[in-house]
């Protein structure tokens, strides 16, 4: 299980908050929402599609106004700043450079600025007045639980807009779009617990780690961890695009969870792939981890004395484990979620589909079961699942330590994985074992 690299994080080592000539026009302050005037609003509706058209922005125009123009005699140069409503659309600020170039700022940009101060230069037309309300779109794209709550414009680097947004459900993101602004583009959202822990010089700040982290608590809970959790701890992000979260609880024990579309999975730290836990002392979670699958195993009929274990997919509810004995044979554990569980030794482990490989296989048991059909000169020294046959059973491949052309054997897995039948490589032809063919 790999941690996608956050590439974002690492690259943005400069952002560029406002242009400087937004910086210049905030000497004068901003009208107050519902003031414009009619030569503004008239100029700006005459003038903004040519801007909107400049600065490459995607934006079906509803309202506009002139907030200034700066004229440079000396370098012949105009630059005009419009404001834009975009209809149910983000709104932005467009900087136009005559001649030149055209740049867009987002509304969000402009009335949550980066410092969390006042804005010095808002946007105030009424469909402009709560950009926020067109951040929850935003939000879905990026396929993120998110209600905004707080939200704070981080500015752009040469290829993304970054907004960092705190949501209801209390966990917080930064969220990278396109340069410009455009809400059907690709948009991806980090959590903000990835920038906690990464040395970078962009940080979250509309809400606290420790508060963040109290998401932990609810995953926990969905998932049906019974921990009362006294740590939390982000591990990050999957190649899969899932989300990982540690809790240890109050009992010593703890779980990894693994969150995918809004919904948390549990596994017990004992059981969870080495490394991933760091807050549980899994070597005393894999001791007692170890005691349940030796109860588990004599419960089957199996003298097994756990000593370590490694876990297979679950099969539904049936845990698949392969359980290495204090003797360092290696045997398979199929435990159901209630009632009696079964073990098999790793040659006919290979009849249910597994193959054991942390511990020594004993192949005793395949080759008591070719007893059963007169095959009595072969010891099993070698064996390899063969396939299944067209009635559902499963054929297994062995080997006889007398150097002989071995067998096949057929095996039924329910409700039991019970030999039924044998018949020689010589007559089968298709053996691949060594010496079987």
């Amino acid at each position: 299980m790999k941690l996608r690299a956050i590439g974002l994080v690492a690259a943005l080592a400069a952002v560029v908050l406002t242009p400087a000539s937004v910086q210049a026009q905030r000497k004068a302050a901003a009208p107050a929402p519902g003031t414009v005037t009619d030569v503004a609003r008239k100029t700006g509706m005459a003038e903004a599609p040519a801007a909107i058209q400049a600065a490459g922005v995607a934006c079906q125009l509803s309202d506009a106004r002139l907030v200034g123009k700066q004229e440079n005699k000396k370098e012949a140069k105009t630059v005009s700043i419009y404001e834009v409503a975009c209809g149910n659309a983000m709104g932005f600020m467009l900087e136009v450079n005559t001649p030149g170039t055209a740049r867009a700022f987002t509304c969000v940009e402009m009335n949550y600025p980066a410092d969390g101060g006042a804005p010095k230069m808002a946007c105030v037309l009424p469909g402009n007045q709560d950009p926020k309300a067109h951040f929850a779109p935003v939000l879905a794209s990026a396929k993120v639980a998110c209600t905004p709550q707080q939200i704070r414009g981080l500015g752009q680097t040469t290829a993304n807009t970054l907004i960092e947004v705190s949501c209801a459900e209390g966990v917080g993101y930064i969220v990278s779009t396109s340069v410009p602004f455009d809400a059907s583009k690709p948009v991806k959202a980090e959590n903000c617990l990835a920038y906690d822990a990464a040395n970078v010089n962009l940080k979250c700040t509309l809400s606290d780690a420790a508060t963040r982290l109290q998401v932990v608590d609810r995953w926990a809970q969905q998932a049906g961890a019974n921990c009362a959790v006294k740590q939390r701890r982000y591990i990050g992000r999957f190649k899969d695009e899932s989300e990982g979260y540690e809790a240890s609880c109050q009992d010593g024990k703890g779980y990894f969870l693994k969150v995918a579309n809004n919904k948390a999975q549990a596994t017990d730290c004992a059981k969870a792939p080495p490394g991933i836990c760091e807050l549980t002392d899994t070597r005393t979670a894999s001791a007692e981890q170890a005691g349940l699958y030796t109860r588990l195993a004599k419960n089957a009929g199996s003298d097994c004395t756990v000593d370590k274990y490694a876990l297979f997919p679950a099969r539904g509810s049936e845990e698949i484990v392969e359980l290495v004995c204090k003797d360092g044979k290696s045997m398979l554990g199929m435990f159901p979620a209630s009632g009696k569980g079964q073990v098999l030794d790793c040659g006919r482990a290979l009849a249910a589909g597994y193959k054991c490989t942390q511990g020594k296989v004993d192949y005793a048991g395949l080759t008591a079961d070719l007893r059963k059909f007169d095959q009595k000169t072969c010891s099993v020294s070698n064996a390899s699942s063969a396939g299944r046959t067209q009635k559902g059973t499963i054929l297994v491949e062995v080997a006889c330590s007398d150097g002989f052309k071995g067998y096949m054997i057929e095996y039924q897995t329910t409700p039991a994985v019970t030999a039924v039948g044998a018949m020689g490589c010589s007559f089968t032809g298709n053996c691949k074992l060594p010496g079987n063919t």
